[in-house]
């Protein structure tokens, strides 16, 4: 019984960083760029419907903040393509990374000026009950986490594969001059990704609230879903969330069969074998440019 309970709850932790993740990869695919600040989104969106929630602030309905949380993140998105990264056109890859990285910190210093460095909890209607299976007792946070990773990625995924914007934006991704020519908007479509990329950490931001604590060094949680985003292949958004499962899954059981301290190797550690032995990822769907 102890194994699915490990299981239960590294799957909740990995449906988080498989999440984050998936920002990585939605921006990756759409203007090949890597946004390193995307773990620093979902804390962000986490302090936000906090701020919106918790009574000691605004003290909106639960149900009213989420919508309102998810379209300020693809607000501030939307704003960071257009104000900054739009601006770094041209430029080396290596200067956006360097951005997104000072980015972090940026964010990371705001939120802990505005909303402190102490721990928070957002406040959910569901703080508290369970959900019995079988032996197990199971949070209903853990059990929502998964339910919702799974259909936000299915939704993405058909998404890109069907629509006609999603279809627009990966033609962007693999030739901006040809989109160019064709008459998309390439320029609007990059910052839509970016809102969209925006949207996804609040989603990711709002489920890991309603399971823990968040300070601002949460953010950091983006290093363990950027390993995610390498093990299950930057161009694949199944794979961003698979990997962030995988993580999610090695994590409890090496803490529970390995010495301390041996758990938090093991993603990084993961990671390298896979760097060394399938470079694009295990589930890679990247293909070379057309010319």
């Amino acid at each position: 019984m102890d194994f699915w309970q490990l299981a239960i709850s590294g799957l909740a932790n990995g449906s988080v960083y498989g999440l984050i993740a998936l920002g990585f990869v939605l921006i990756y695919k759409a203007t090949e760029a890597v946004n390193f600040a995307q773990g620093d989104f979902m804390m962000m969106g986490a302090f936000i419907t906090i701020w919106l929630t918790n009574e000691q602030y605004l003290g909106f309905s639960f149900w009213l903040a989420i919508p309102l949380a998810i379209l300020i993140m693809a607000l501030l998105g939307y704003l960071l393509d257009v104000v900054v990264i739009r601006r770094m056109f041209g430029q080396p890859q290596i200067a956006v990374i360097i951005l997104t990285i000072a980015l972090g910190f940026i964010i990371r210093f705001a939120a802990g000026a505005i909303w402190s460095h102490e721990p928070q909890l957002l406040e959910t209607p569901f703080a508290g009950r369970e959900v019995h299976f079988g032996g197990l007792v199971l949070g209903f946070e853990e059990v929502a986490v998964i339910i919702v990773t799974l259909l936000l990625t299915m939704f993405l995924f058909l998404f890109f594969k069907k629509a006609k914007l999603g279809k627009a934006m990966q033609a962007a991704s693999q030739n901006q001059l040809a989109a160019y020519y064709v008459g998309i908007p390439v320029k609007r479509i990059q910052s839509l990704v970016w809102a969209l990329g925006g949207s996804v950490a609040a989603v990711a931001g709002i489920l890991f609230a309603s399971k823990g604590a968040v300070d601002p060094s949460t953010g950091l949680l983006g290093i363990k879903a950027f390993a995610a985003a390498v093990i299950g292949g930057f161009g694949s958004l199944p794979g961003a969330l698979i990997g962030g499962l995988i993580i999610g899954l090695i994590e409890p059981f090496a803490a529970y069969g390995l010495p301390a301290g041996y758990s938090q190797v093991a993603p990084y550690a993961l990671m390298l074998l896979v760097l060394i032995f399938r470079p694009a990822g295990l589930f890679s769907q990247m293909h070379e440019k057309k010319v």
